[in-house]
C-alpha cells in the first residue's frame, strides 16, 4: 500500500471519527488511527498492516476493564459478534458479521479486534467498523465509566 493511499484512508476515517463526536480525541500516529474512549481507559484503533490489511480494535491496559466486558457478556449470554453486527447494521453495513478476536497483546494490552473487510471504499468501510466498535463496546462492562448499565 502506498504512503499516499495509507494517508488517504487514515485521514478519511479520522475525519469521520471526529465528526461522530464519539471519542475524547482522535489522532493519527504513523500507520495507526488512535481514538481515545470517552469515560474509560481504552483506545479504539484502526491499524494498517504492511500488506494493507485493516484492523479495527479496542485496547486497554486495564485488566479489570477487559474482565468487566467479558463478565457482562458471560452474564447476559450475548455473543460479541452478534452485538457488533447489530451496530454495523445501524451504521449501514450489511455484509455480515465480523469475527472478533480477544487476547492480550505482546505490549500487554487487552485487545478485541476485527479485520475490516476489503472493498472499493476502504476508508468508508474502516470508518463504519470503527464507529460500530465504539457503539458496541461503549455499552459493555465499564466502558461508559459507570456500571455498564445505560
Amino acid at each position: 500500500m502506498t504512503s499516499q493511499r495509507l494517508n488517504t484512508i487514515l485521514d478519511g476515517v479520522a475525519a469521520r471519527a471526529r465528526g461522530a463526536g464519539a471519542f475524547a480525541s482522535v489522532s493519527v500516529e504513523g500507520s495507526r488511527l488512535v481514538c481515545a474512549a470517552q469515560g474509560a481507559e481504552a483506545e479504539y484503533r484502526l491499524d494498517i498492516e504492511p500488506g494493507g490489511a485493516l484492523w479495527v480494535s479496542v485496547v486497554t491496559p486495564n485488566r479489570w476493564l477487559s474482565e468487566s466486558i467479558e463478565t457482562e457478556l458471560l452474564h447476559t449470554g450475548d455473543k460479541i459478534e452478534e452485538l457488533l453486527e447489530d451496530e454495523l447494521i445501524d451504521q449501514g453495513y450489511d455484509a455480515g458479521p465480523l469475527k472478533v478476536e480477544h487476547y492480550r497483546s505482546v505490549d500487554l494490552l487487552f485487545t478485541f479486534r476485527s479485520r475490516v473487510p476489503e472493498g472499493a471504499d476502504a476508508s468508508g468501510l474502516a470508518a463504519t467498523c470503527l464507529l460500530a466498535y465504539e457503539a458496541c463496546f461503549r455499552q459493555l462492562g465499564d466502558m461508559a465509566g459507570g456500571d455498564g448499565e445505560d
